[in-house]
């Protein structure tokens, strides 16, 4: 098949896609295949190939997708948002917008699993865990989670967890969280058989009356909102000191900006703080993407679900960063995983920290001020009006008591250009923020008939008690750089420590980095996209919505299935949403006895840890010698649990990299027995144009845009990961109760705390699906799997490949074996990934699915020079090993086992059997080039024993 772009997209595809026409030959030639349809009817069961070509109109050219997003951007109306409820607008520093926000530096970087050339953004991610630290007061917080809701929903099981009240305890929301927050948390309890109450908890001051509201049981988690979802501010000490007289912990759902002025929640009781850093120069995007957070007392930081970024020490002793207690990952706990969270939200947690590091704890304090006093001014209006809000001490929300009069108000405000939010029909709500302005005031006044609100100064009249009294953000980082000259300089000598898809290629499997174009990203900093207030009323968001449509129609195309759900705001979010959905089915047809999963040994990890969060029962089916599912063992499994088998879930291709050709006898067995297929679509860029999921037996898949559709990892997240679903399954998708658009009536609830979830960025795949067209992206598809494939036939000599198919062929990645090497010679994968970043690579995925092994992605995207740059470098490698195994040079001093070097380690004295020229400048590297890793090996197991997870003073780095 010619690799000549199509007439209709001629410069596009050709830009996307690496290798030219001549480097498809050259590469065929090593692979042994005369062309790529013969590559692929050798790779790709006949059995599953679609039999029409992907029939999707490419765009012209890439200002033509420009004028069609901005068509649909006219098409939204964007008002004065006052409707709040978690939501704001924030002015984002042009300085972070413009350095970090659109600089591939920061987004096309991947998650710090190599913290060595991560350090830059591993810096930026403790200045965020310090942040929300210091504010809360707790001692502990992590590097982000996925939303406000979700981050509550991890808090109920985090409070499960470390509660010792007895199993069938119940969960008590106070009846003023915020509303997307309760129908999240309900939606997480329910399959796992966790009752939730809600009720008003302003009176509770003993455990007697906190178990009555409970019905007479025991509670083993509370959560408020500090302030609360109709702006009040309470002093919740009485609540926390029952509570924890009958065993249960706190949460407190707290607004950052407003913990500028109110009394930490540490120093009330909570022993858990969750919430958004959303305005902290984050957009509102329509609902995201945007980072949570959560921080917890100390003895609760082992149990903590996400990332945690923690100060180790390099070979040198040097302080240097890494995620710290690792283990925690699903990929290793499974089954037994407390969370099935596998992105965080790294990028959107980066501009919050450098907004706090560019304003500092003044600069908050003097935004929160003025934000209180316009919420004090308004309030001074209605009341002078005789309007009665409902709250005696307020932060930025007031909720006014309008009988009978609420539509009306909601009308007239819009009519003045401003959104406020209908409580009920007597009862109105309205938040103000750091972009609120004057005119705003008085046109949200005229709304009301009142008289223009006059602003003071923002001292607030709350009592003693709910006054923050100590400081915080102490750090020198937070005060030094106040000039942007300085703040450039800062971000830009981050960025300088880390290493990303602008640098070289990143060759990891399963993870697929590739080309996130700029036209792809040129529309998410739009205001008519990142103006938008999720709960906008729909005639206001109607260019946003038919994007949405869009991509949802074009997914269910190159999928084969019948819906699609964008809700989802990462990969793991669409798998416990396909799960439910597969739980609901099953209910629905009165077989909710089905608790069974089949997964793979070889699956990933986040599969496991989703069905449990689902309230299915895992049971592993063996992976053959061969890779692929064991069909003999996967039989044996459904004669034992058929009667209970509610879903298989496997990945395909394979996590081993091949097109298994059983997969349509596997997915006839799981429908025989009476379950669903969940396909996991993590690997669905060696199928996007040449197989459908939905098409080949597959019931329920969830899809990775931030993989596959060229949304940016953006260090760790965001992420996307619809779910698709064949037709019975689509009455039980995730809706909102906030958005009558979101999702069916009949669907299983909300499992993101934004009706679309990450919305904002939703362009950027709508965009590359636009410009690619179905030709386009099945050449994509042709060229990833030929690509993977010329890197096995080039290294296959010097590093077996674990697996390949019946002719010697892998899929879109390939997995190579280091078991015997390291067994031979004392060589790991770890020695391997480290060299690697002194040839100016970032490594591979280390030891998954297999230990001891490194998988390989090269993606379609990499040309054919970088292809044969890393294969080289992967070779001189293995002459570095071939030394060590002669016997030439010990492992322990070898030039494997002290990389990464250095600059400053080329300084130093030097006593090794190697140059320092071999060091630094290997075979390959071009010295104009070189990239120089800022530390030195970091030292893991330090880390864990010694957990530092917020700045350490700059004396640490001193001595």
């Amino acid at each position: 098949m010619s690799h000549v772009p199509q007439p209709q997209h001629p410069d596009f595809v050709a830009r996307h896609i690496g290798p030219a026409d001549d480097d498809v030959a050259a590469m065929l030639k090593v692979v042994g295949q005369s062309s790529l349809e013969s590559l692929l009817d050798q790779a790709i069961p006949s059995v599953i190939r679609a039999g029409a070509a992907l029939g999707l109109e490419a765009a012209e050219s890439e200002p033509a997708v420009i004028r069609e997003l901005r068509d649909k951007a006219s098409r939204n109306t964007v008002l004065t948002s006052m409707i709040g409820l978690g939501y704001y607008g924030t002015h984002t520093p042009a300085v972070v917008r413009r350095n970090i926000l659109e600089n591939p530096a920061w987004y096309t970087a991947y998650t710090p699993y190599q913290p060595e050339i991560s350090q830059g953004r591993l810096e930026a991610l403790l200045n965020f865990q310090t942040v929300v630290s210091d504010l809360t007061g707790l001692a502990t917080a992590g590097a982000s989670l996925l939303d406000e809701s979700t981050a509550v929903a991890e808090a109920m099981t985090l409070m499960r967890r470390g509660s010792k009240v007895a199993k069938d305890a119940v969960l008590v929301l106070d009846a003023q969280l915020m509303p997307q927050s309760i129908a999240v948390t309900r939606t997480r309890a329910v399959p796992l058989g966790i009752e939730v109450v809600v009720a008003d908890l302003t009176t509770v001051s003993d455990a007697a009356a906190l178990r009555a509201l409970a019905g007479d049981r025991d509670v083993f988690g509370v959560v408020v909102q500090y302030p609360g979802a109709d702006g009040s501010i309470r002093d919740w000490r009485g609540l926390a000191d029952a509570a924890h007289e009958g065993g249960a912990l706190v949460t407190a759902a707290a607004d950052l900006l407003a913990l500028t002025m109110l009394t930490p929640p540490a120093e009330w009781g909570a022993d858990i703080a969750v919430g958004t850093t959303q305005r902290f120069g984050v957009p509102m995007g329509f609902g995201g993407p945007h980072a949570g957070y959560m921080s917890v007392r100390s003895g609760l930081e082992r149990t903590m679900p996400g990332r945690l970024v923690g100060v180790s020490v390099d070979a040198d002793g040097a302080p240097a960063y890494r995620l710290a207690l690792q283990t925690r990952e699903q990929h290793i706990r499974r089954e037994k995983a407390t969370s099935n969270i596998c992105t965080a939200q790294v990028l959107l947690a980066v501009m919050a920290s450098m907004y706090a590091v560019w304003h500092g704890p003044d600069g908050l304090t003097r935004i929160a001020r003025a934000t209180h006093a316009k919420a004090v001014a308004l309030a001074d209006s209605l009341h002078a009006a005789g309007v009665e809000t409902t709250a005696d001490h307020f932060f930025d929300t007031l909720t006014a008591v309008v009988p009978g009069r609420a539509d009306a108000v909601v009308e007239a405000a819009v009519a003045h250009g401003v959104n406020i939010f209908r409580v009920d029909a007597d009862h109105v709500s309205l938040s103000v923020d750091e972009t609120t302005t004057a005119e705003d005031l008085h046109a949200v006044a005229s709304a009301f008939g009142v008289n223009i609100p006059t602003l003071g100064d923002g001292e607030p009249n709350w009592p003693t008690v709910l006054r923050r009294t100590g400081e915080f953000l102490t750090h020198p980082v937070f005060h030094a750089h106040r000039s942007e000259t300085s703040m450039l300089r800062y971000l830009r000598a981050l960025s300088d420590r880390d290493y990303a898809l602008d640098r070289g290629m990143i060759p990891l499997g399963s993870c697929t980095m590739k080309l996130n174009a700029t036209t792809e990203m040129e529309s998410i900093t739009w205001p008519e996209f990142a103006n938008l207030h999720p709960f906008a009323p729909a005639d206001q968001t109607v260019g946003i919505r038919e994007l949405i449509s869009d991509l949802e129609g074009w997914l269910c195309k190159i999928t084969g299935y019948d819906s699609v759900s964008l809700q989802p705001n990462a990969g793991s979010q669409g798998e416990f949403a396909g799960l439910l959905a597969i739980h609901a089915y099953h209910q629905a047809n009165g077989e909710a006895h089905r608790n069974i999963c089949l997964i793979p040994a070889s699956a990933h990890g986040t599969n496991a840890a989703s069905a449990v969060m689902a309230g299915l029962k895992v049971v592993v089916v063996k992976t053959a010698p061969t890779g692929e599912v064991d069909l003999e063992d996967l039989k044996q499994k459904l004669k034992e649990h058929g009667e209970s088998l509610a879903a298989i879930m496997v990945t395909y291709p394979s996590t081993h990299g091949v097109f298994e050709d059983t997969i349509t006898e596997l997915c006839s067995l799981v429908h025989e027995a009476g379950g669903q297929v969940y396909v996991d679509g993590a690997n669905l860029n060696a199928l996007v144009g040449l197989a459908q999921p939905g098409e080949f037996g597959g019931d329920v898949s969830h899809l990775n845009l931030h993989k596959t559709f060229c949304i940016p990892h953006g260090g760790g997240g965001p992420g996307v990961g619809p779910v698709a679903v064949r037709a019975h399954l689509a009455p039980y998708l995730p809706n909102h109760p906030l958005s009558d658009e979101a999702g069916p009536a009949t669907g299983v609830g909300p499992i993101s705390a934004a009706p679309f979830g990450s919305a904002s960025i939703l362009p950027i795949s709508w965009a590359y699906v636009r410009l690619m067209g179905g030709a386009g992206l099945t050449e994509a598809t042709q060229t990833a799997i030929l690509s993977a494939n010329y890197v096995a036939a080039r290294l296959r000599e010097h590093f077996p490949v674990l697996y390949a198919g019946e002719n010697g062929l892998v899929a879109h990645e390939c997995i190579l074996d280091l078991r015997g090497i390291t067994k031979d010679t004392g060589v790991t994968v770890d020695d391997v990934a480290k060299r690697l970043i002194d040839y100016g690579f970032h490594a591979p995925t280390m030891s998954f699915p297999v230990a001891g092994t490194l998988m390989v992605e090269p993606t379609e995207s990499e040309d054919l020079h970088e292809l044969d740059r890393f294969c080289e470098a992967m070779i001189a490698i293995r002459g570095e090993i071939q030394a060590v195994a002669d016997g030439a040079v010990p492992v322990a001093d070898s030039v494997l086992r002290h990389a990464p070097h250095t600059a400053v380690s080329l300084t130093q004295d030097w006593d090794h059997p190697y140059t320092r020229a071999e060091a630094a400048y290997p075979a390959g590297v071009d010295p104009l080039r070189k990239y120089w890793a800022p530390v030195r090996r970091i030292d893991g197991a330090f880390g864990d024993r010694n957990l530092i997870c917020s700045c350490p003073s700059p004396e640490a780095f001193e001595d």
